[in-house]
């Protein structure tokens, strides 16, 4: 026989438990809570020590908060999603007056109509659609306002050809205008009554204005009057009689604007030949001959304190003059059509200049800058004036 037969495997026997597992149960539940109350106790021993921290019943709620950058990308979002239901106008003066109802700039540099339009849109996914209906309700609202508060004291029917100039005498008591016809009258303030018409130019009449202190200190037999027109011819008028008292000579082109110095004593007179003049009625002669600019010079204000001249040219350039030296101090540049309108303020320091670029500017004399461009007209501008004190 082999030793594999010497030992034979054992088989294992199945053992039967006969009865209820009750009892074994009830042991192992007294035996886990034994552990439990051991564990428990344990538990407390480590607080006791300061081993272990346990809160006193206090929580802390954590909001989840979204990052700034987060927040940012999510309004930007936001915006174009509500710009891309906006409905913008394809007119570009349309797309520009509503920039200028909401206080926008009407463009910017380098900006096309397209782009204009964008920015548009934009403005109005921040502010809300309804923004430029308000705007536009508002500004309405305003002007009826404004409206109301003025009041027509006459109306009158000046000629039977178009108005070119009118003027107010120092003392606001009469009215005189300038008209195509070749006429000059004078009207009294305020019921517009024709007190006299002023008969001696035969063509366009460019501008009547009244000398200083006309109506306050001067006699109504001096010269209290001056006017132009396209002819070249300069005329000077009293207050009692409907024809010239002197006539100035050596104009060869359109005289388009006169104006007299603050003294009363000298007269300026732009010509379309280029050149202004200054005039002195005391010695009866012509003092200065300025050239400069490159087209016709088409209007000329003196500073309050008569030191200075502004003239404003059809070559779209200013020029502030010295009187004393005749030489050019200041030159004003920046418009793109021609000036037809140059204004000293009462301070000194500031002039507007009207242009057929439909702006007007405000130059500050002292750094020899544009300091503010007023873009609101539609249209060229033909007189720019500062309020007097």
């Amino acid at each position: 026989m082999s030793d594999d037969e010497d030992f034979a495997p054992v088989v294992k026997r199945s053992r039967l438990f006969y009865g209820s597992l009750e009892e074994k149960e009830r042991e192992r539940l007294r035996s886990e809570a034994t552990s439990g109350s051991t564990g428990s106790s344990a538990v407390k021993v480590g607080i006791e020590a300061g081993h272990i921290n346990i809160s006193s019943g206090e929580t802390l709620e954590l909001e989840e908060r979204v990052s700034e950058r987060q927040q940012e990308a999510l309004a930007a979002f936001e915006r174009r999603r509500r710009a891309r239901q906006i409905t913008v106008s394809t007119d570009d003066a349309e797309v520009k007056a509503g920039l200028r109802a909401l206080g926008e700039p009407i463009t910017l540099f380098g900006e096309g109509p397209a782009d204009r339009r964008e920015r548009l849109r934009t403005v109005l996914s921040v502010v809300g659609p309804d923004a430029l209906k308000k705007s536009r309700r508002d500004e309405e609202r305003a002007k009826r306002a404004h409206e109301e508060n003025l009041n027509n004291f006459c109306s009158q029917i000046g000629d039977s050809r178009p108005i070119s100039f009118c003027h107010f005498s120092p003392d606001s008591k009469m009215l005189a205008t300038a008209s195509w016809s070749g006429l000059c009258k004078l009207w009294s303030v305020p019921d517009c009554s024709l007190i006299r018409t002023l008969r001696g130019h035969n063509t366009n009449v460019g501008a009547v204005v009244f000398r200083p202190q006309a109506g306050i200190s001067l006699d109504h037999s001096d010269v209290n009057l001056a006017s132009c027109a396209a002819d070249g011819s300069v005329k000077l008028w009293s207050l009692d009689s409907d024809e010239p008292v002197a006539d100035i000579e050596g104009h060869t082109e359109r005289v388009s604007r006169v104006t007299w110095h603050p003294s009363g004593r000298f007269l300026g007179t732009t010509c379309y030949d280029n050149s202004w003049r200054l005039w002195d009625l005391e010695v009866q002669e012509e003092i200065l001959h300025q050239e400069g600019h490159s087209k016709g010079v088409h209007d000329i204000h003196f500073h309050p304190d008569g030191s200075l001249a502004a003239t404003g040219g059809l070559d779209s350039f200013g020029r502030v003059w010295d009187l004393r030296t005749g030489r050019c101090v200041v030159f004003l540049e920046g418009h793109l059509k021609e000036l037809y309108s140059v204004n000293f303020s009462p301070n000194g320091y500031h002039l507007a200049t009207g242009s057929g670029d439909n702006s007007c500017k405000v130059w500050e004399l002292r750094n020899r800058k544009c300091l503010y461009t007023i873009p609101a007209h539609q249209n060229l501008l033909s007189a720019v004036r500062f309020q007097r004190k």
